[in-house]
């Protein structure tokens, strides 16, 4: 996998609300708030479903009802298209 440009980059996180980029580790991120604990985790049970058909899995934690993402592809040393697949699945998910 290819590395994103700064410019694809760029216009991924347009098409991309809600995530931020964390420039230490080329990465995309984003905190997601759910009611209760519960429901956070049937979000994350979700997103491990899509991660693993995707063969791409995020770091992750979790805190009651939040849980905090971060997708980078570390073969190729940060973010690629796969990430920013990814991330569009998990935020339809949402």
């Amino acid at each position: 996998m290819k590395r994103l440009s700064e410019q694809e980059r760029g216009e991924a996180l347009q098409a991309l609300p809600g995530w931020a980029h964390d420039r230490e580790r080329d990465a995309l991120v984003r905190e997601f708030a759910f009611r209760d604990f519960v429901t956070a985790f049937s979000f994350m049970s979700a997103v491990a479903l899509l991660a693993e058909k995707a063969d791409h899995h995020p770091e992750w934690s979790n805190v009651y009802g939040k849980v905090s993402i971060l997708l980078t592809t570390h073969d190729a040393g940060g973010l690629t298209s796969r990430d920013v697949d990814l991330a569009r699945r998990i935020s339809a998910a949402a």
